[in-house]
């Protein structure tokens, strides 16, 4: 598994899914959650090279979903980070090691803490956060809120 950091121009072509020779895109990819934040990044100029949202691509580097940072830390040094996989790529592993990955790169570019949250109901997405040493903070509308110090 390796992360691919998505620029702009790159977020633009994966939104409108003009795959080109190496790209190397599933079927699938992107899933419907990932095009708000591709829709977004798209739409600037320039992007944080650090924390912006990078391709999850499995081991035959196939990009299967997406992790993403909202943005680099704040004033507290805190960072929040969401991950998707198409449906084909769940069960092997690979959302715990984007996961760890993107909580190491943020962590070896000044951030001190990283929150997260998914759905209550998402038993494999709260798997994933725990292995990556996420503790629940609250839980709220149906949410759960999970956070780590780095």
């Amino acid at each position: 598994m390796r992360l691919d950091p998505i620029d702009p121009a790159l977020a633009g072509r994966i939104v409108v899914r003009d795959e080109r020779p190496g790209d190397d895109w599933h079927p699938e990819y992107p899933f419907a959650d990932e095009l708000v934040p591709l829709r977004s990044l798209a739409s600037r100029e320039a992007e944080d090279p650090v924390f912006t949202l990078y391709a999850i691509r499995d081991d035959d580097g196939v990009a299967v979903g997406g992790f993403g940072f909202f943005g680099p830390p704040d004033e507290t040094g805190t960072v929040e980070f969401g991950y998707g996989l198409v449906p084909a790529a769940r069960g092997r592993g690979l959302a715990s090691a984007a996961v760890a990955e993107g909580l190491r790169i943020a962590a070896g570019h000044g951030a001190v803490r990283a929150i997260a949250d998914t759905e209550e109901a998402n038993l494999a997405s709260l798997a994933v956060l725990a292995r990556a040493g996420m503790s629940e903070i609250r839980r709220e509308g149906g949410m759960v809120y999970l956070a780590r110090d780095l």
